[in-house]
């Protein structure tokens, strides 16, 4: 037996609604064509689907057998129809995105651009905004609804209402220019850093914030000489002899080739810290940003 889907559809609506006026009112159609639709397939089921009332109509028992089963496919068509619309968003639309200013370009080569590039080739026509700003304000524009996603450096867990889905965890090194040369001679506690000039990323910056927190934890005054907008401006003023700086291993391993700077041994290994994807617990699951995120997680590093 073969039975048009426009029938099916008429028969849901009509059903939905108890009455076939209704019906058509949703459909758009005429009542006339509603009772005949119905009438065809009530003829081709071999069965009565509705009982006429002054108030409208009710399904016969058979009826409801079918209006469980219609109303079933409907929502599964609702639910394509949603998806598709999904895919059609993601094609016009734009994701916001904020790199903290504490990834290193070199990060930012390893660990995000190949997902970017696989995600833009999934999705040519998606539009990538990108912005840079501190960990913390990242963090704030998340949780406001004004940047879908944000790749920062973290440290512990974030207040506010964001999630965070941990995609690399590292530890910084310290290192030096030759003017202070003398102090790779051995391991340096943390306590004999604060004799000398610090050169840190900016205070309003999660880095900052880390090393603050680390120093006070040992009893110690972190209070950087220096503080710089990104971290290439960290190594760029260690190498300059202008302090002793903080910074991510694989961005200062040429200069450490080159000996423009050294890495100063210490007593105790810093703390772990984290690069990780920021994203609001509303993202919603099919959305440009919740492709991308499901991206990310997909490529972790280890």
């Amino acid at each position: 037996m073969s039975v048009s889907y426009e029938y099916y559809k008429i028969f849901y609506y009509a059903a939905k609604y108890r009455s076939f006026n209704k019906a058509a009112s949703a459909l758009r159609n005429s009542q006339p064509n509603i009772t005949r639709t119905i009438n065809n397939l009530e003829s081709l089921l071999g069965v009565r689907l509705f009982e006429r009332t002054h108030s409208g109509v009710k399904l016969t028992p058979e009826g409801e057998v079918l209006y469980k089963h219609v109303q079933a496919a409907h929502r599964h068509f609702e639910i394509a129809e949603d998806e598709i619309e999904s895919i059609r968003s993601m094609r016009l639309g734009n994701i916001t995105i904020g790199f903290s200013i504490g990834i290193t370009d070199k990060l930012i080569n390893e660990l995000v651009l190949p997902v970017l590039r696989s995600f833009h080739e999934a999705y040519p026509d998606l539009r990538l905004q990108i912005f840079n700003n501190s960990t913390p304000q990242l963090v704030r524009d998340v949780e406001e609804g004004t940047m879908d996603l944000a790749i920062v450096t973290t440290s512990g867990e974030h207040a506010g209402n964001v999630r965070e889905h941990i995609l690399y965890t590292f530890r910084d090194i310290v290192i030096a220019g030759k003017a202070y040369r003398d102090l790779t001679s051995g391991p340096v506690s943390l306590e004999s850093l604060t004799h000398h000039p610090i050169v840190s990323l900016w205070h309003e910056t999660e880095t900052y914030n880390f090393y603050n927190a680390h120093f006070e934890s040992r009893g110690l005054k972190f209070a950087p000489t220096v503080e710089t907008a990104t971290a290439g401006q960290v190594l760029s003023f260690v190498e300059s002899n202008m302090g002793i700086g903080f910074i991510y291993p694989d961005h200062a391993s040429e200069s450490l080739s080159k000996k423009t700077v050294y890495e100063l041994e210490m007593e105790e290994k810093l703390p772990e810290r984290k690069i990780s994807l920021i994203h609001s617990p509303s993202l919603q699951k099919g959305s440009a940003a919740y492709m991308l995120k499901s991206f990310f997680d997909q490529n972790k590093k280890a």
